[in-house]
């Protein structure tokens, strides 16, 4: 992992960033939808679940995928090569965010609703992390950039 900081050289465009956005909301909204959708159909036990009900999933879903989105050019921020980096964070966030659906699993929420949740979560990492950095891709540095700063934390420690 390169952390060089490029200070904002790298970022990706603005419009590409906000359309990245909007792309990765609708499409786990979607998601979201139709994995519920499923859940019920495959667990008929869990209709009427309250956590497969819009209102409940949207507002977690807009406002996660939101912060991840903003992680995003924070990320290149500190890295000319954002995309590994931005993958593990992505995975370890991921990770993260299940523990919710392990407190309620162990709350006595049905195991069955509880797996929809789960599949929810990896939905949103794997629609988020490709909207992000296809749509809104890192721009490169130029040789001119390359050359001129070299690693700012390598100028810094000599």
């Amino acid at each position: 992992m390169t952390f060089d900081l490029p200070a904002g050289r790298a970022q990706p465009h603005l419009w590409r960033w906000i359309l990245a956005l909007c792309v990765a909301i609708g499409a786990s909204l979607a998601a979201c939808a139709a994995l519920a959708a499923i859940g019920t159909a495959v667990f008929p036990s869990t209709v009427g679940y309250p956590h497969f009900q819009f209102a409940d999933y949207a507002k977690l879903t807009i406002v996660g995928v939101f912060f991840a989105c903003l992680a995003w050019p924070l990320m290149t921020l500190v890295s000319s090569r954002a995309r590994g980096p931005f993958l593990l964070l992505t995975v370890i966030v991921t990770i993260v965010g299940l523990a919710p659906d392990a407190w309620i699993l162990y709350k006595g929420q049905p195991a069955e609703a509880v797996l929809v949740l789960v599949a929810m979560h990896f939905a949103l990492a794997l629609i988020t992390y490709p909207a992000l950095v296809f749509i809104a891709p890192q721009r490169p540095l130029s040789p001119a950039d390359t050359a001129d700063s070299g690693s700012v934390l390598a100028r810094n420690a000599r």
